[in-house]
């Protein structure tokens, strides 16, 4: 049972964003390329983005947690705001520069749908790769003698990963894809708020993106810290259907006809 959820969860992380970006270029006639453009557009952010967090960022709090210059549970509150707000600028700064000078025919509510799908596609098609790596080496190592694998020091330990991997209930194989849900959302309406900056031209959008991206950031390290899983993904589900209310605003018949009324690219005023 737990193979076929397993595999039915990574198929899941390819198929979501996948199927959605398919339905809104043939629903509304957008340009595919779109998609890809907001999937390269989340790369180049992780590109950089992933190393200002590993050799910068990490250190620097956890200097501050093993001096003990602040208590364990301020530097887990400050530094998910650090990460959260490394995260809003990096992304959001590339998603406004992507509306700027790459898709400055991107002006519609629905082309922003299409650019937030490809961001949270890329997030979703990367995982679910990390995902395929752990079922493989969980289902090889499953019957061997682990003692052959690891240092004697680290049997217990790899011990207890393999059996909480094999004895989940079925419904916990499926937590990344629901992550993946949640975060897809979450996606694609940062993309729809930075679309405002331009169809709009009030500057004050990307900030407002920045700090939305901050929160959901700091709130998912905070969570992941405290080990606790069901907190995470409540967390996340709150701010998707946070994400969810914002876009149905967004789309608002005045919105939309300032979307199709200006595609001159112009920058925020």
């Amino acid at each position: 049972m737990l193979y076929l959820t397993y595999t039915l969860n990574i198929l899941l992380l390819f198929a979501m964003p996948i199927a959605l970006g398919i339905f809104l270029v043939r629903k509304f006639y957008l340009e595919g390329r779109w998609w890809w453009i907001g999937a390269v557009v989340y790369i180049l952010s992780q590109i950089f983005l992933i190393p200002l967090e590993n050799y910068l960022v990490n250190p620097f709090l956890n200097n501050l947690s093993f001096s003990g210059k602040l208590p364990s549970i301020e530097v887990l509150l400050f530094g998910g705001l650090v990460l959260g707000l490394c995260a809003g600028i990096f992304e959001e700064l590339l998603r406004y520069s992507m509306f700027r000078w790459w898709t400055k025919d991107a002006r519609s509510f629905e082309s922003g749908l299409l650019l937030g799908t490809g961001s949270g596609g890329a997030a979703s098609i990367f995982l679910a790769f990390l995902v395929i790596y752990n079922f493989v080496n969980m289902a090889m190592i499953r019957n061997q003698d682990l003692s052959t694998l690891v240092p004697a020091d680290q049997v217990q330990i790899l011990q207890a990963q393999l059996s909480a991997f094999w004895s989940a209930p079925w419904y916990a194989t499926f937590r990344e894809a629901l992550g993946q849900l949640f975060m897809l959302s979450i996606e694609i309406c940062l993309a729809v708020m930075v679309l405002q900056a331009f169809v709009r031209k009030q500057w004050y959008w990307v900030p407002l993106a920045i700090g939305f991206h901050t929160l959901v950031e700091a709130a998912r390290v905070i969570t992941v810290n405290l080990s606790n899983e069901v907190l995470m993904y409540t967390v996340q589900g709150f701010f998707a259907i946070i994400s969810l209310l914002i876009i149905l605003a967004l789309r608002h018949p005045k919105a939309a006809d300032s979307f199709s009324a200006d595609a001159s690219g112009q920058p925020i005023s």
